[in-house]
């Protein structure tokens, strides 16, 4: 487990990690990448946590996921199976868990005051924080045409993961109001939303 471990974390963050796997009994499987999600918890049938993680190729995007899902798993156990899977109770487990890879012997110096704040009062996901993301984007392994929407000029067609074609609008607060040119309707992306610049 050490060995796969080192190939998907950062170096000083894999011993910590080892020991709160064996602490809490983790079954980790480490999944291709997933659109959908970073990883999951479930408690299986026969009492085992298993914990999946994307093999990203992030270590930083890696550790913030596992120590995420192993947060779920001390929740429950803590608090009982009736809380809120995002509630307050796996938040605080979420920064306890986090407070000791929060430095720069794991992270980069860049992404230190961006995970502080992020773990003031962390999000169900990591995504949903458009600053965090975009930090943690700079880490991604090179590869494809994907650019983020906020980095597309105005005006441009691109294609979403869904498949569907879009022109960029304006910014709305935070958010990108785009028209999705088959149908006329309007939706709103996220900044940091990965598409396909079309033209």
């Amino acid at each position: 487990m050490e060995e796969v471990l080192q190939r998907h974390l950062p170096p000083q963050a894999v011993q910590s990690c080892m020991e709160l796997i064996k602490t809490h009994g983790v079954h980790l499987k480490i999944t291709p990448l997933r659109k959908t999600r970073h990883g999951d918890y479930r408690r299986l049938a026969d009492g085992r946590h298993l914990i999946t993680v994307n093999a990203s190729g992030n270590p930083y995007r890696f550790l913030i996921t596992l120590i995420h899902e192993i947060a779920h798993l001390v929740a429950f156990e803590r608090y009982g199976r009736g809380i809120k899977p995002h509630g307050k109770e796996w938040k605080y487990c979420f920064q306890k868990l986090m407070l000791p890879f929060i430095r720069p012997e794991v992270f980069p110096q860049k992404l230190l005051p961006v995970l502080a704040r992020h773990f003031k009062n962390p999000r169900a996901t990591s995504s949903t924080d458009a600053q965090l993301s975009l930090a943690l984007k700079a880490f991604d392994p090179q590869e494809s045409s994907q650019s983020v929407i906020q980095e597309i000029p105005l005006g441009s067609q691109f294609r979403a993961a869904n498949g569907k074609v879009f022109l960029k609008g304006n910014k709305r607060v935070k958010r990108y109001e785009c028209k999705e040119l088959q149908t006329g309707r309007m939706y709103l992306f996220q900044p940091h939303a990965e598409v396909e610049l079309i033209a």
